[in-house]
């Protein structure tokens, strides 16, 4: 462990954008506002969280685009996106041209596996194809070689009155080097550092180990280690944590009770692994941003990283959003070692 932790360089947070089934836009509304917040609060960036066929943000790259076009210097990454849903084609020409409408701000984050609850929807997915789909990271490398220019046809130049490239367009030069792997295990690690992305560390990540005991901060910073020492920069390469931390610096007494409890109830998944992969669930931390600072400081997988994409819990209002990232702007980033962006 190091003898102190490094200086917070980038402070960001993560969103999951849910919304009523009625009210759709007021959803998605709230969540551009918010969006636009943070840019006034100085936040380095925004994440998206993503969800299919649920009440959260199913397009996190529509919503970008949206967000590109209401502010102008934040980040906007997605945290992350399930490759198993996508063409990779097609998705890195959405995010090239997202990353030039934005002037080059988009951070996209992707994982991989079969889709979630895959046997539910695979007829509708990938109705002649489900059985021959590849799920594995061949499916990040496809999207990383399209991203950063490789072709993706044998044809190029003029038939007829068209003219065609034989790459995806439009190229962004720069977004290949803001593709982010989000990844929980030391398997995901190592495959990130060696194909050169950045890598997302959240508040989930395996117990691989046989045996106990079993710590989730000693396991988060085995990743990150593994990572780096696979990765073309080495201790430079780019980690980023995603916790869940609650600051209630000027939370109301009713805010504060509702955080506690909400914590509360997601506390006993902490304890051990979970389920049949094993998964281990960081605490959430909830108190003043002294008392979260302090906490952060002693988590060894913290120490080890200089940008975090802090997540807001799931089912709060946007009020509640509002002063949570208020708090963590001007409270919670500073006792970090964190500078407001201009």
């Amino acid at each position: 462990m190091p003898p102190t932790p490094r200086p917070l360089r980038r402070l960001g947070f993560l969103t999951i954008g849910l919304f009523d089934e009625t009210d759709p836009r007021r959803g998605h509304e709230s969540t551009l506002e918010i969006i636009e917040l943070g840019e006034r609060l100085g936040f380095d960036s925004a994440w998206l969280r993503h969800r299919h066929l649920q009440y959260g943000i199913s397009s996190p790259v529509a919503v970008m685009a949206a967000a590109s076009q209401r502010t102008s210097r934040i980040e906007l990454g997605t945290a992350v996106i399930p490759l198993g849903w996508e063409n990779p084609l097609r998705l890195a020409e959405d995010l090239a041209t997202v990353d030039i409408l934005s002037g080059g701000r988009v951070n996209p984050g992707v994982s991989v596996g079969p889709p979630m609850h895959f046997d539910d929807v695979k007829e509708a997915l990938y109705p002649d194809t489900a059985d021959a789909e590849d799920f594995s990271y061949e499916r990040v490398r496809r999207l990383l070689d399209l991203v950063r220019g490789a072709p993706a046809s044998d044809f190029s130049g003029v038939r007829g009155f068209e003219v065609f490239s034989d790459r995806v367009q439009p190229h962004s030069p720069g977004l290949g080097r803001r593709m982010w792997y989000g990844g929980g295990s030391l398997s995901s690690a190592r495959w990130a550092g060696e194909h050169g992305m950045n890598f997302l560390t959240s508040s989930v990540v395996k117990a691989e180990a046989p045996e106990g005991p079993y710590d989730f901060a000693d396991i988060q910073l085995s990743h990150i280690r593994a990572f780096r020492a696979a990765h073309p920069d080495g201790e430079a390469a780019r980690v980023s944590q995603g916790l869940v931390v609650i600051p209630t610096d000027s939370a109301s007494a009713e805010q504060r009770t509702r955080y506690e409890e909400y914590a509360a109830k997601r506390t006993p998944r902490t304890a051990a692994p979970q389920g049949p992969a094993r998964l281990m669930f960081a605490p959430d931390i909830v108190g003043t941003s002294e008392q979260i600072a302090e906490r952060l400081h002693a988590h060894a997988a913290f120490r080890e990283v200089d940008e975090v994409a802090f997540a807001l819990p799931f089912t709060f209002e946007h009020e509640d959003y509002v002063q949570i990232l208020t708090d963590m702007a001007i409270k919670l980033g500073p006792a970090l070692g964190w500078t407001p962006g201009a």
